[in-house]
């Protein structure tokens, strides 16, 4: 399959790539082009910026969550329909997962896709040295190819014809320079941008101003030459409906129940003769539905695992968790996913009756997903504030961040996983978390291992976000779980929540 596509790289974090991606999306977009684009990493923030440009989900490509050879399917499947592809890089070119060599970097999906590389500079305080950054990012691997140059904040017209005669006789040439703009500065946060979704009015204004810039002062005829230049990619195109692995689809397989934190709650009942077996194994394909928390809180959604849900059988409900006093109508399971909810805490504690229905719908032994930010959520408190009271934790913002690759090990039952089972994923937090009760994995990096959230009955509650593009029995448990009656509904709902956990984990606390 041909796909024109481009890697807009960096030199290093906060070189531009980020304006420079949007701007190319929406200027290829107002030729008549669509567009799709990817984000190398794990990032959720960027692609809700490239969504807003090109009128297309934000996808990711993540060599360490899908794996590298899930990178050039899942690049078939996104940018399918689509006239050219931009990939917008993470940190610096060659920056990848730490102590991992090329593993995850912008360099490695480059050569993974066969694509050419737009390397963005910073060139607001040099002229004839960018020439040295280039040649040394050219040269440093000869399998990655540097095919042009975009020069950022530069400030004159001088200033880019310094620039150009330095760079060019390299044999790179240099195919835009973007002014300093203050109306495209977005405002950052935790080493990113704020998400799009909390400023849409201002970003929509700032994406405008970016596709003028580089209309105005990039060669798009040769970025889109450049573009179609990449060769034809072999291969197949990965689909939600097809993903393999894990349980198969028609049957969920029972587990051992890890001891629960919620005393009372409903817990699944051990299948017997003449007594509701069908309980634990259904077929996926009933309907199910799953609510799901979005909105300026909750924001950070992989689109393939949406898809991989909705591929299951389930139909996904959405739901502000600032605005809505109740859950979607008929939900079987809850999905609280990450974002900034200590950023809208005050609201969120105001929003009492709906942190109520949450605390019910746990009782009642229903699935629960929380990622990151849905974790807090859950908590008693954050900051001092009552959140849903889910979970015997406490949640307070940290003074330092806690990021980074994870291998992870499940270390208890789940809707989603199977005790011992191993994932890899993303950790993204200044939060820190302390209560009692069983750890929901076992996680590994750099040679040191902890255990980190919550398994209590159907809840599964962790800062870890996982890709399922590689773990697609996740979608499919958690949709044939939604499908399930819950055994003892009734009795649960009636629960109280309280403290108890099991005394061997004794507390704990996740920095």
């Amino acid at each position: 399959m041909t796909i024109p596509r481009v890697v807009v790289a960096g030199t290093s974090s906060g070189a531009g790539k980020t304006s420079v991606a949007c701007g190319l999306i929406a200027a290829l977009r107002s030729r008549g082009n669509v567009v799709q684009g990817f984000k190398v990493g794990p990032d959720y923030i960027d692609p809700s910026y490239h969504a807003l440009a090109s009128g297309r989900p934000g996808r990711n490509l993540d060599a360490f969550l899908s794996g590298p050879e899930l990178i050039a399917p899942l690049f078939l499947h996104a940018a399918a329909g689509a006239d050219v592809a931009v990939i917008e890089g993470v940190m610096g070119l060659f920056d990848g997962a730490s102590g991992r060599g090329e593993l995850a970097s912008t360099a490695h999906v480059a050569k993974l896709l066969d694509a050419p590389v737009l390397l963005v500079i910073d060139a607001a305080s040099m002229a004839r040295s960018a020439a040295a950054i280039v040649h040394g990012y050219r040269t440093f691997d000869p399998d990655v190819e540097i095919a042009g140059v975009i020069v950022n904040k530069v400030g004159s017209d001088h200033h880019v014809e310094l620039l150009r005669e330095a760079i060019e006789p390299l044999g790179v040439p240099v195919l835009g320079a973007l002014r300093r703009d203050d109306r495209v500065a977005a405002p950052e946060r935790h080493l990113g941008l704020v998400p799009a979704v909390e400023r849409e009015g201002r970003t929509r204004g700032a994406i405008d101003a970016l596709r003028e810039a580089v209309l105005a002062h990039v060669d798009l005829g040769r970025v889109l030459a450049l573009a179609r230049s990449a060769p034809a990619l072999a291969g197949r195109v990965w689909s939600p409906a097809g993903s393999g692995g894990g349980d198969p689809p028609s049957v969920v397989r029972e587990q051992r129940p890890p001891a629960p934190l919620i005393a009372g709650a409903a817990r699944p009942h051990a299948a017997s003769p003449g007594r509701g077996a069908d309980v634990h194994q259904r077929s996926s394909s009933a309907p199910a539905t799953i609510a799901i928390a979005r909105g300026p809180a909750f924001s950070f959604h992989y689109e393939e695992n949406l898809e991989l849900l909705r591929a299951a059988g389930a139909t996904l409900a959405p739901f502000d968790p600032l605005t809505d006093s109740a859950l979607p109508e008929d939900a079987g399971a809850l999905i609280l996913a990450g974002g900034f909810p200590e950023i809208f805490g005050a609201e969120l504690s105001a929003n009492a009756p709906l942190r109520e229905v949450v605390a019910a719908f746990a009782r009642r032994g229903r699935p629960v997903l929380a990622e990151c930010g849905g974790l807090l959520y859950l908590c008693e408190e954050l900051d001092g504030m009552a959140m849903c009271g889910v979970l015997p934790a406490r949640a307070r913002m940290a003074g330092r961040l806690s990021i980074g690759y994870r291998e992870a090990v499940a270390q208890a039952a789940s809707a989603l996983w199977t005790g011992g089972e191993q994932v890899r994923g993303h950790e993204f937090h200044y939060s820190a978390v302390e209560g009692d009760g069983a750890a929901a994995w076992e996680l590994s990096a750099r040679g040191r291992t902890r255990p980190e959230g919550f398994v209590a009955g159907a809840v599964h509650a962790s800062y870890l976000h996982v890709h399922w593009a590689a773990f697609p029995q996740a979608a499919r448990r958690l949709v044939a779980a939604a499908a399930r009656q819950p055994a003892g509904a009734a009795r649960g709902a009636a629960a109280v929540l309280t403290r108890a956990s099991a005394a061997s984990d004794g507390a704990r606390s996740w920095p």
